[in-house]
């Protein structure tokens, strides 16, 4: 069976192409157990976040306190991770359903001043994972 050509280059057009989208993990690392920001401050979850309702119940001046894990606009939900729309407007990152945020307070990378903060905000220590089958999903 001839295969058309067209056929052949169009495939191969967009196998090229899902190979070029961006990865839909949001910009973190791993740091002595700890899950950071790229800029490697430590990032919590807040208790009053139901998981994955999509939704983050810290704004006004919890947010200025909290500020969230901003997500780009190309950035886009994919294994562990999602992509919420904030009140504000804004995109969010969220691991497991849990919206992420930085502590205002926490001074260098590596503090975690903000862990179980009025016993509802937790600094992010994920369990390890086996990724060696290509389970690329996060932390």
């Amino acid at each position: 069976m001839k295969i058309p050509r067209k056929l052949i280059i169009g495939t191969a057009a967009l196998v090229i192409a899902a190979g070029c989208a961006p990865l839909p993990y949001a910009p973190i690392k791993l740091s002595s157990g700890l899950m950071t920001g790229n800029n490697g401050m430590t990032l919590y979850t807040f208790d009053k976040d139901a998981r994955a309702t999509g939704r983050s119940e810290c704004s006004g001046q919890c947010a200025t306190n909290w500020p969230p894990l901003i997500a780009g606009d190309s950035d886009n939900s994919g294994g562990d991770w999602s992509v919420i729309t904030r009140d504000d407007g804004r995109r969010q990152w969220a691991w497991l359903g849990k919206p992420l945020y930085y502590w205002s307070k926490d001074q260098k990378p590596g503090d975690t001043t903000g862990d179980n903060f009025n016993q509802t905000w937790h600094a992010v220590r994920p369990e390890p994972r086996d990724i060696s089958a290509g389970n690329m999903n996060g932390p």
